[in-house]
């Protein structure tokens, strides 16, 4: 690691990632009619349990799918990530998903634009 710069275990690189979950969340929000964030509490619940959910259930969903994501070339893993997603807003009051596609697009939306904005944040 470079001098100045976060390890991967502190308490400070998960601010940092916890905060870019936040925004890309913010992002799914705006973006999308079938994601609703009721208030900035349940905006930093949410990116909580959202971490801990990738981090936990979402690894064995992906385990438990992986044939039906083979079969289809990878595609299934979308549908993995919007139920884990789904799974987050069922978890937190004030965080809502619409549908199974709000929830596919809500993750793929949090997906890229968290990338994005780790990239640039580096």
């Amino acid at each position: 690691a470079f001098a100045g710069r976060a390890s991967q275990d502190s308490p400070m690189s998960f601010i940092v990632h916890w905060l870019i979950t936040a925004v890309a969340l913010v992002v799914a929000d705006w973006a999308l009619p079938g994601v609703r964030i009721g208030s900035g509490l349940a905006l930093a619940l949410a990116a909580v349990v959202l971490g801990f959910v990738n981090a936990l259930v979402r690894p064995v969903l992906v385990v438990l799918t992986l044939p039906l994501t083979v079969l289809t070339l990878g595609l299934f893993y979308l549908v993995v990530n919007g139920l884990a997603f789904a799974l987050a807003a069922a978890l937190v009051p004030g965080f809502s998903v619409a549908s199974l596609g709000s929830a596919i697009a809500g993750a793929l939306i949090v997906s890229v634009v968290s990338a994005v904005v780790g990239w640039v944040a580096r």
